[in-house]
């Protein structure tokens, strides 16, 4: 039977913590109400894509957990700013961050007062916000292999275009272009939109995007995918093949965004929100609102994201440091 709240104010320090820390109820498997009120740090502005992830799980575990989750917007420094103020926060377990895959690029780029893999207890990796490899659908290229015989064939002459520069995918194109031995021009934008019209007018030969910003040129025909940098083949793109499987394994790379605390924060309290967020990804109504987005749940929690977080910081760091890549 769940602790009715007015109970639970009764309750003594001890009791009230031990009920805080409590997961599942036996009888039920229900979980447990709390009245603590937790803020998520958010480095991005308003508006983006992490502030919907952070709202619609948020939602859902306030229905489920009955606590609270304030979503704050910490922008500036490419992250760095809100993600400092949680690697500072008291490991109390009612400060998180969300964040992405920035969060591990960043320290290969600018001096940082935290350490990404030692100032955090990761809790969960989300979502992924698949991306693809786009060309105009009146280019000549329809596979990677067509894209990398042309590169080959007229060295430094093809053009690829992503945000940037020392963007996520900035850094994705240099992974590309070590895998595939290519000699291509990077054309870096302010934006997806603008990479988009830019392939679209066919001013660039090819693109890295997100799938959900490119979806609706693929449906019409305007665009097409010639591969997905994924580990796994998009749900939405069942024959679009992946890097690794077109024989480029190295050109691995995805947009994520994960849940963290900071360094020191409790197994327990870890524990707890691994196992709110696993359950809030299962929910049905919360994988819709997520998919619309361009957004699929992946919910790898604790020692697995933890090793995602260290294997990402050398594959990305190892090429930053070959590309010569430099913040602005």
């Amino acid at each position: 039977m769940t602790l009715p709240r007015r109970a639970f104010l009764h309750l003594g320090a001890g009791a009230a913590v031990l009920a805080i820390l409590s997961i599942a109820l036996p009888d039920h498997g229900a979980w447990s109400q709390t009245t603590r009120t937790i803020k998520l740090v958010n480095p991005y502005p308003p508006g983006g894509t992490a502030d919907i992830v952070a709202r619609v799980v948020s939602e859902q575990i306030g229905r489920s957990q009955g606590v609270t989750m304030v979503i704050e917007n910490r922008p500036g420094g490419g992250t760095v700013i809100g993600t400092e103020a949680v690697a500072r926060a008291a490991p109390d377990g009612n400060t998180l961050l969300i964040t992405s895959v920035v969060f591990v690029i960043n320290p290969h780029l600018r001096k940082l007062n935290y350490d990404p893999l030692t100032s955090f207890e990761p809790i969960c990796n989300l979502v992924q916000s698949p991306q693809v490899l786009v060309v105009n659908s009146a280019s000549p290229y329809r596979t990677l292999a067509d894209l990398a015989n042309a590169a080959r064939a007229k060295p430094g002459e093809l053009t690829l275009a992503s945000t940037g520069p020392a963007s996520p995918s900035h850094v994705a194109f240099e992974m590309l272009k070590r895998a595939a031995k290519l000699d291509m021009i990077y054309v870096p934008f302010p934006g997806n939109a603008p990479v988009i019209n830019a392939i679209l007018g066919g001013h660039v030969t090819v693109g890295v995007a997100n799938y959900a910003d490119v979806v609706g040129h693929l449906k019409a025909g305007t665009l097409r995918a010639l591969v997905t940098p994924s580990p796994t083949r998009i749900e939405a793109l069942p024959d679009v093949p992946t890097a690794a499987e077109s024989g480029h394994k190295e050109f691995e790379y995805e947009i994520w965004f994960g849940m963290l605390a900071p360094a020191k924060t409790s197994k327990d309290f870890v524990s707890q929100f691994s196992n709110w967020f696993v359950a809030a990804m299962q929910v049905p109504e919360v994988r819709e609102k997520l998919v619309v987005q361009g957004l699929y749940p992946v919910g790898a929690c604790g020692a697995d994201f933890a090793a995602d977080l260290r294997r990402q910081s050398l594959d990305y760091g190892r090429v930053i440091r070959e590309a010569n890549i430099k913040a602005e």
